[in-house]
């Protein structure tokens, strides 16, 4: 079993100090491009509300299309979050907390405690030794098979499409983010509550407007697209043939932003609607660079085009990938793992 789609090798990767002085570059914020996008973004965002809100009268075929098209947008809008959580969308510190807090509003998410939660992702992407905050759920072929029936069972029903793409989503940005983690501090505690306010304050507002139950199910949907598909991005962005897994003590910074992070070449279209997160493996390499600066760098340097792209036919062989194997450093399906162990036992004592 061979590792065929990785990409550039991590030894060059790492020998070449380039890589800062061209990120470098582009990891300065544009006010103009930063308001440019929250105008495409918000203004058709509450563009199909208000549709919506004229249509709900007229026929429900009519809304269910624009609560799509929001959901898609969302994603968008949740884009302008993410930078501004990395303090990359703005110049200014405070322009960055007071979009990200709004953009937290619609997106369901509490701005500080997200933004904690995140920032451990970066610093542990590609790190066996530290899953666990700011990840899809992965374990490797021998901790699975070390592991109870009960937890297979977890994990099997945790990594379902129906559930990973469905079902989690809705509980993540609708239950789970209600609530503070343990380990938060104060200041990421109170996000949470505060959020909480805010979007019950919004919730009541637009209940006032479209009427309770059509308020939650337009919600529901626009929760539904956006939440999904995020969901799909994030992993795929980590989950992918040749994918960069490491133990603490052989792990790179830059592999794995390079190697553990996809370069996700979407149709131009779908490439708008989420904000140029497909160039996940230069956000990687340098969080710093605003989405609307990600192509750019990637198209500045032959070292960051070395990066093999997954296109959208090809991440649907995401959808099998379940464990990771540290011995042929790959992630595989369960039947592969039935296939592995059928080779490695023994034939039986004639």
């Amino acid at each position: 079993m061979t590792n065929e789609a990785s990409s550039t090798p991590a030894k060059p990767i790492e020998n070449n100090a380039a890589w800062k002085a061209i990120v470098a570059r582009y990891q300065k914020p544009s006010r103009w491009r930063a308001t440019w996008q929250i105008m495409d973004t918000i203004v058709p965002y509450a563009l199909a509300w208000y549709l919506m809100f004229l249509c709900r009268t007229i026929s429900w075929w009519l809304v269910w299309p624009l609560a799509v098209l929001a959901g898609a947008l969302l994603v968008r809008v949740f884009i302008i979050f993410h930078d501004c959580g990395h303090g990359s969308f703005f110049k200014s510190r405070t322009a960055n907390d007071l979009v990200g807090f709004l953009a937290g509003i619609l997106t369901f998410t509490p701005y500080y405690h997200w933004r904690w939660e995140h920032a451990i992702h970066h610093g542990s992407a590609g790190d066996l030794d530290k899953r666990g905050t700011g990840d899809v759920w992965t374990m490797t072929v021998q901790e699975y098979l070390e592991s109870s029936r009960w937890k297979k069972f977890a994990y099997r029903l945790a990594r379902n499409p129906l559930v990973l793409f469905v079902i989690a989503p809705l509980f993540l940005f609708l239950i789970r983010q209600r609530f503070p983690s343990p380990k938060a501090s104060r200041r990421e505690r109170h996000s949470v509550y505060a959020m909480n306010l805010a979007l019950l304050a919004m919730a009541v507002a637009l209940s006032f407007v479209f009427g309770l139950t059509t308020y939650v199910l337009i919600q529901l949907i626009i929760l539904l697209v956006a939440g999904g598909a995020g969901v799909w991005l994030f992993y795929v962005q980590h989950q992918f043939e040749g994918v960069y897994w490491e133990r603490g003590e052989d792990w790179s910074y830059v592999a794995a932003a390079l190697q553990g992070s996809s370069f996700y070449k979407l149709p131009r279209i779908l490439q708008w609607f989420s904000g140029n997160i497909g160039f996940h493996h230069i956000h990687h390499l340098s969080p710093r660079i605003p989405n609307y600066n990600l192509e750019r760098c990637h198209q500045a340097d032959p070292l960051f085009q070395d990066v093999k792209p997954i296109t959208l036919l090809s991440s649907l062989k995401s959808f099998t990938f379940r464990l990771w194997d540290e011995k042929h450093k790959q992630l595989v399906s369960y039947r592969q793992l039935r296939k592995m162990r059928k080779q490695t036992v023994p034939p039986p004592r004639t």
